[in-house]
């Protein structure tokens, strides 16, 4: 761990500072939510895949914007409502949407019936249009599950500047699962779950803690 020196150390710092309370009532609000309905979690996903290619913070207000009509509205009127509301890809976003609709009802049961979150995370990767490995992730992060980060340009420059991993220039998956494997060797050495880390890491990059 010699090389991640000054990351570990301003980690460290961060775990030291206000900021830590911070991210400690975020991950207690995730837990929360993937203790809820059903429904509430199926948005959620709705908003992981909002976020793919785009703006976390954008995706939150259209989130908000839309709520229960994630589920009700035609591909056609959410299509709309996306355009509307600013969305950088409102047709292929309604269309997955409206094509993951029909696990609305079941997505908590589905969850629950995993023991392993990786056959979980792989699960979604392979059923849910428009969910890759880092929405998978983000998904399962923001409904309570600490195996994971979000591995996004935020973070993939956060790690090239400290010298961690060469920014790539298309994230393959086996590119996303090594530098998933360097991630998780520091959580361990810091003493974070990858979920907690991943929102220091954030922080470190943006100034900002969002979901």
């Amino acid at each position: 761990m010699e090389y991640y020196r000054e990351l570990i150390r301003s980690i460290e710092e961060l775990k030291r500072s206000p900021i830590r309370r911070i991210v400690e009532k975020r991950i207690s609000e995730f837990r929360e939510l993937g203790r809820g309905e059903s429904k509430e979690i199926f948005k959620e996903l709705c908003f992981c895949i909002l976020c793919a290619n785009y703006s976390a913070e954008r995706a939150i207000k259209i989130q908000k914007r839309i709520d229960d009509d994630f589920i009700t509205l035609s591909c056609e009127e959410l299509a709309e409502k996306l355009r509307e509301a600013g969305h950088r890809f409102p047709n292929s976003r309604a269309r997955y949407i409206v094509s993951a609709r029909k696990y609305h009802e079941s997505i908590k049961e589905i969850i629950e019936s995993f023991d392993d979150p990786y056959r979980l995370r792989r699960w979604l990767v392979k059923n849910i249009l428009g969910i890759g490995l880092k929405e998978a992730s983000h998904f399962l992060r923001n409904i309570g599950f600490t195996d994971f980060a979000i591995i996004d340009f935020h973070i993939l420059n956060l790690l090239d500047k400290y010298g961690v991993a060469e920014k790539p220039k298309t994230l393959t998956e086996l590119r996303y699962l090594r530098i998933e494997e360097k991630l998780r060797e520091i959580s361990r050495y810091v003493g974070l779950n990858m979920a907690e880390l991943d929102l220091y890491l954030w922080f470190m990059e943006t100034g900002k803690i969002l979901k």
